[in-house]
């Protein structure tokens, strides 16, 4: 595998190396090159010195050429997002397929005209002009981090929109999952991508995280990731623009008049799914007190019935989580919750990375385990009276990225849209249904209001320039 970054000079061996271990087997799948911060200043010079000219056929060309590669090589994509991640073969073939989107929906807005025209002579005082505006790249570079969760359709939410304006990106993949993102990068350059335009750094961040988001030649950091490095980056970036996703404490509210069936089914696949580890999986089930008995029985029969193990068998449903730590922080909370008066009905066993889905119930909204993002299979079941406390209770964390509302009532669909403290409602599906090209992204510390998907980014990458003619 060629490695973006090497032609720095990269050292693979020793001291300068990062090694990737898969989370069920404990087995080293492969090393990285650990940047140094002369090397990481370097592809940040080699970024800033190349001027892309790519035309827009060009660059719509190159992606479409990546999603076919990326089609094409399916099995080994998902081969390799299941081992360095540990998600299940389902999962991670999905992802694969997720990534594929990402570049044909970036592909076919590379075609779209991005400009808009105005007419002068709409007032008394107007003239007799015309004014037009134009999308234009960033000046300097873009920095990209990316988190582990998913491994690859996090770094082409990022890499697409940038190659699709004609920006050039410095990304630094999670030193987890970096073998991904290295892949992806290897199938750009293979449809003909200039190896300027995206340069793939892996490194300890307490190493090089200040200089990607201190550099001078950096004209925005788009990060995806936890809060508290979010909130790092803010204070740290000074005068640049920044696109932060960050985390969610997604809820799925359940009323009283809801189909049940689907309900149960939507929260166990938005728990479960991606071993949970998702900043829109479902993360709390919040269920009105006249159904929630119904309820969670389905929860815990289809629980019980979700099968979890060995990520590389296509028939699990479920793999591990990222490592032991995070499945020992999930354990941990829901002992806390259970000492505190929740009830366990199943799972909440250990072993090494794996972690069973889990459900309990009789829990309270300030519990740590509902109050915080607890970012793995675990389902809180919190009961409500009315559709105040419902929306009290979803509003009542820091974060307000997403959420999933199961009614069939106008009124009840009219008051969470309106009153949700969230980037989006869906109805009747999981908090984390979109496409890849449709806007998506939080308030309050799931973000500073800023969307991604494909459009989204593409508005965030690039500078407005405004011009004006005479017009007769």
């Amino acid at each position: 595998m060629r490695i973006a970054g090497e032609k720095v000079g990269m050292d693979r061996t020793g001291d300068r190396c990062i090694e990737v271990f898969n989370p069920y087997t404990n087995a080293c799948i492969g090393s990285v090159p650990k940047a140094t911060l002369a090397e990481v200043q370097n592809t940040f010079a080699i970024a800033h010195a190349y001027k892309p000219k790519l035309t827009r056929f060009e660059r719509a060309n190159i992606l479409n050429k990546t999603a076919v590669l990326v089609r094409e090589r399916t099995a080994q994509v998902a081969a390799l997002i299941s081992a360095e991640s540990g998600l299940c073969m389902k999962d991670a073939t999905y992802e694969a397929g997720r990534v594929a989107d990402v570049l044909v929906f970036g592909a076919n807005e590379c075609l779209k005209d991005d400009g808009q025209i105005f007419s002068c002579d709409l007032t008394p005082h107007g003239k007799k002009r015309r004014v037009y505006t134009q999308r234009d790249p960033l000046l300097g570079v873009i920095t990209a981090i990316t988190p582990f969760n998913h491994p690859m359709n996090q770094v082409a939410h990022k890499v697409v929109p940038s190659i699709a304006t004609n920006n050039r990106m410095v990304l630094k993949p999670s030193e987890k999952v970096p073998l991904s993102a290295l892949l992806f990068a290897d199938l750009l350059y293979e449809a003909g991508l200039p190896s300027e335009m995206l340069s793939v750094v892996t490194g300890d961040p307490r190493e090089i995280a200040d200089e990607l988001i201190t550099n001078p030649l950096v004209d925005l950091v788009t990060f995806t990731g936890g809060v508290a490095i979010g909130k790092y980056i803010a204070a740290k970036a000074g005068y640049k623009r920044m696109v932060l996703e960050l985390g969610g404490n997604d809820p799925i509210i359940v009323m009283e008049d809801a189909d049940l069936d689907e309900a149960s089914t939507l929260a166990v696949q938005g728990s479960y799914k991606n071993s949970g580890q998702r900043c829109t999986a479902v993360k709390r089930m919040l269920v009105h007190e006249a159904v929630v008995g119904r309820f969670t029985d389905l929860v815990v029969e289809k629980t019980k019935a979700w099968s979890f193990g060995d990520p590389s068998d296509a028939k699990v449903e479920m793999g591990t989580v990222i490592d032991e730590e995070a499945a020992r922080l999930f354990e941990s909370r829901v002992d806390e919750a259970v000492s505190q008066g929740a009830r366990l009905l199943v799972g909440n066993r250990r072993d090494g990375a794996l972690y069973a889905p889990t459900v309990i119930d009789r829990v309270r909204p300030e519990m740590t385990v509902a109050l915080q993002e607890t970012f793995g299979p675990v389902s809180p079941i919190i009961t409500f009276a009315t559709i105040d406390e419902a929306i009290r209770i979803s509003n009542g964390t820091a974060y307000g990225l997403s959420s999933a509302v199961c009614t069939n009532r106008l009124d009840y669909i009219s008051r969470f849209v309106s009153e949700l403290q969230v980037g989006t409602v869906n109805v009747r599906e999981v908090p984390g249904y979109r496409l890849e090209l449709t806007p998506f992204g939080g308030i309050k510390d799931s973000g500073l209001g800023y969307k991604e998907g494909v459009q989204e980014a593409m508005k965030s990458f690039t500078n407005t320039k405004t011009y004006s003619l005479p017009w007769v």
